[in-house]
């Protein structure tokens, strides 16, 4: 299938976007981007009670953090617009006037006591929950309206049998009397997701809908209400849900789960794309690492499986050092600058750049460059608790010796200064680790630090003497 094809995602923007959510707008845009169709951002914002303009403009920023576009939506346009739910009520009012003119809807006047008290009797009976159609009745709602009861609108469900030919899950079927009468419209006459989600997938002429399988249920609800309204639905695909190492839904319980939270620990957009690419998808069995290109090149839904994904934190952090390393040093370098800066620190960009080839085999993430580099951009360098106890069993005298041995060396670079410790070591009886381990304690107030010659060339020789000495 080529041309013609147009996907869609629609957050909600409650909050920073997740990882599981971002995951099935990843794999929608890379199918559009694919079939070369269009890729369609729209925002279901109708809740207003959860809704933020923080988080909205957050969304966006996500998507194009992680490499997302789209072709229609907010900050772009299209023939479609609006592309905030918020901003279409008057189209879903149109809408729900069609269905009750023909029948397909009505207004419900049961109140949420009487509906709970049916609910709890249907299941007495051993009768499945749901809504009795009591409202149907054009006599009851009558009478119900001349009590001056307010009403919602419910969609009345064909009873049938429902089909989903889904791209992923195969075909779901629900059998007659299983799908009842739903709530499209509430009482305050706000438009409920089942209602909006249709109207806007027909109207902008959606033709794929790739969403998770918490949603699978929702599927034949749609595809009635656009059938009612004359449209064609659009074909489903459910992608199963991401896990955490416990096998349940990602959520919070699990730490940080947002792309906001991964970017602000130092996760490249490119690892996280190509992870979250990997979860529940694959290229072949072969490929870890892939890029943008290869993503969209190689997508579709025939490869997504049916089980949920695991997500493992270790293994993204393990793709993101791969990144990191693969980055140039001035790049790395300007990355890295951000979370320096957001640390309090105030680096000199050349010697940033110049540190880069000593950290980047090291660093999990950007912001592990605070505490490999801390050393080299403040001056205010107090040892940590185990640097302490390093320097106090350093022999007596050893680090003067080393500030004293290191004055004079001529020129100040690594090869000579580490021939240097490693002579000043085996004169005081220490192999290179015990004899370095405290150097490194003394300039770097850390016992983990970049390669210690090298370290020692970029801070420079009057910092290097004066720390040492600092601690003699």
């Amino acid at each position: 299938m080529t041309g013609g094809v147009r996907t869609r995602f629609a957050p909600a923007p409650s909050g920073s976007i997740h990882v599981g959510n971002a995951r099935t707008g990843l794999f929608s845009w890379a199918f559009a981007r694919h079939q070369a169709g269009a890729f369609v951002l729209r925002i279901e914002d109708t809740d207003a009670s959860r809704v933020t303009e923080e988080a909205f403009h957050g969304v966006m920023d996500s998507l194009r953090w992680l490499g997302i576009d789209w072709d229609e939506g907010p900050e772009v346009g299209g023939p479609h617009a609006p592309y905030r739910q918020s901003q279409r009520l008057d189209i879903y009012r149109d809408m729900t006037e069609r269905l009750l003119s023909r029948d397909d809807a009505y207004r419900c006047y049961c109140t949420e006591q009487e509906l709970e008290e049916r609910r709890e009797a249907a299941l007495a009976r051993g009768e499945p929950p749901g809504y009795d159609g009591k409202c149907r009745d054009p006599k009851v709602r009558s009478a119900f309206e001349a009590e001056g009861r307010v009403a919602a609108i419910r969609f009345q469900m064909p009873e049938r049998e429902h089909v989903i030919d889904d791209l992923v899950k195969g075909e779901v079927r629900w059998p007659p009397g299983q799908l009842r009468d739903f709530v499209i419209v509430r009482s305050d006459g706000t438009p409920v997701f089942l209602l909006a989600v249709a109207v806007d997938d027909m109207l902008m002429a959606i033709t794929h809908v790739i969403r998770g399988d918490d949603l699978l249920a929702s599927a034949p609800r749609n595809a009635a209400v656009i059938r009612a309204l004359g449209g064609t639905p659009p074909a489903y695909a459910h992608v199963p849900q991401v896990n955490g190492a416990d096998a349940k839904p990602l959520s919070k319980r699990h730490g940080s789960t947002s792309v906001e939270a991964f970017r602000e620990r130092g996760i490249l957009p490119e690892a996280l794309m190509n992870y979250l690419a990997l979860l529940g998808w694959s290229k072949d069995a072969e490929t870890t690492f892939l890029s943008r290109r290869e993503l969209v090149d190689a997508f579709e839904l025939e490869r997504v499986s049916r089980n949920p994904a695991r997500f493992d934190a270790e293994k993204l952090e393990w793709m993101n050092n791969h990144y990191i390393q693969s980055l140039d040093d001035d790049d790395l370098a300007s990355r890295c600058l951000h979370f320096l800066s957001v640390a309090g620190l105030s680096p000199d960009l050349e010697l940033l750049r110049r540190a880069m080839p000593l950290v980047k085999e090291r660093m999990r993430t950007l912001s592990d460059s605070v505490e490999l580099l801390r050393f080299l951009f403040t001056d205010d360098i107090a040892p940590d608790e185990k640097a302490s106890e390093v320097i106090s069993n350093a022999p007596d005298g050893y680090l003067k010796g080393v500030a004293d041995g290191l004055a004079d060396l001529r020129p100040w670079e690594a090869e000579g200064i580490k021939a240097k410790l490693d002579e000043l070591a085996a004169a005081a009886g220490l192999n290179r680790t015990k004899g370095f381990q405290p150097v490194r304690a003394a300039v770097t107030g850390s016992t983990v630090s970049p390669p210690l010659p090298e370290s020692l060339e970029l801070l420079g020789r009057e910092r290097t003497l004066e720390r040492l000495r600092a601690v003699s």
